[in-house]
């Protein structure tokens, strides 16, 4: 169990931590549209792992992305986009699919996105990608790597592995049934593999997805019944309620504006992430989580130019405990 006064104790491995999944293109629109009326677009770098493993290489500590895009101009605009963020790429591979694209309306609410998906669920396990996992902190994943074969397979060796060698593993359950492969039960899958994992992050959202409609507090108690050990379940403008199955903390949003919502959550995983490998409590982690997303909810695109950890706890003015 994790306390939430606990800090977090990592064997001393070179990287801090892997991020395996999606790397793709989001198309937002320039205008706010939730009726996919708007006729421009701008390109950006996206994919939820992959957007994290930039956020916090930015807040101040190492990552690795796995995955796989195509051999195509997108692809090499995102190996690029990587590189220039000082990223090692040795881990994505590119295949001869196109690689994958989220469009997306700008929103201040919850975006509403359409998927059109090639490449990226075509990562293999390799033995480049199992040496970055032995030599990482921790490891990321989400739903849309388990969400189609051949991919799948790849992140059910990852757990095992992760499992046999005491890594921290992270879940993000960002469920949808538009990512899933046509005639299975996806949601039934998802509720199979929470055992495997320490923490993970439902929004709101997700656990309805998940679940149905519940009460917040009867949403954490679900997933730690099918045995994640710390549930963080975020809830948009009203903060986040978080649990070990003895503790409940119920946290307030830090965000005063907000001009996109897309990466949000990414953004309070990387505040996170960054807070408790540098040796912050986990409460506190939780805390600068919520400031690393408020500052991202002020510009659009799911990475900005993050300052780091410490420049962005001043900011909010948050203390040590």
């Amino acid at each position: 169990m994790f306390k939430l006064s606990d800090k977090l104790e990592f064997h001393n491995k070179r990287n801090d931590i892997l991020t395996v999944g999606e790397l793709l293109i989001d198309m937002i629109s320039d205008d706010y549209d939730d009726h996919f009326e708007c006729n421009s677009y701008k390109k950006f770098f996206g994919g939820s792992p992959s957007n994290i493993g930039m956020n916090v290489k930015r807040l101040g500590i190492n990552s690795l992305v796995a995955s796989a895009v195509g051999e195509d101009g997108l692809g090499t605009f995102l190996i690029g986009y990587l590189r220039n963020a000082g990223i090692n790429t040795g881990c994505v591979q590119q295949v001869d699919y196109s690689t994958s694209m989220v469009v997306v309306s700008k929103s201040q609410l919850t975006p509403v996105p359409i998927f059109y998906r090639g490449a990226d669920y075509h990562l293999a396990y390799t033995s480049k990608l199992e040496e970055a996992l032995l030599n990482s902190k921790i490891v990321h994943f989400s739903c849309w790597p388990i969400s189609m074969e051949p991919v799948r397979q790849t992140i059910e060796k990852v757990l095992d592995v992760a499992a046999e060698n005491k890594i921290l593993v992270c879940f993000d359950p960002n469920y949808h049934p538009m990512i899933w492969q046509k005639g299975e039960d996806g949601v039934e899958y998802v509720k199979s593999i929470i055992s495997k994992v320490d923490i993970i992050k439902p929004s709101e959202d997700d656990a309805e997805r998940l679940f149905g409609k519940d009460t917040y507090e009867n949403q954490v108690q679900k997933f730690l019944q099918l045995g994640a050990k710390l549930v963080i379940m975020t809830l948009g403008k009203d903060g986040a309620i978080v649990s070990n199955g003895i503790e409940t903390l119920k946290l307030d949003t830090l965000a005063t504006e907000v001009v996109d919502t897309t990466g949000a959550g990414d953004a309070f995983w990387s505040g996170f992430y960054a807070a408790v490998v540098k040796g912050y409590s986990i409460r506190q982690a939780l805390s600068l989580g919520f400031a690393v997303s408020a500052y991202k909810l002020k510009y659009t695109g799911a990475v900005v130019n993050l300052p780091t950890l410490e420049v962005i706890k001043e900011m909010y003015g948050l203390k040590e405990e």
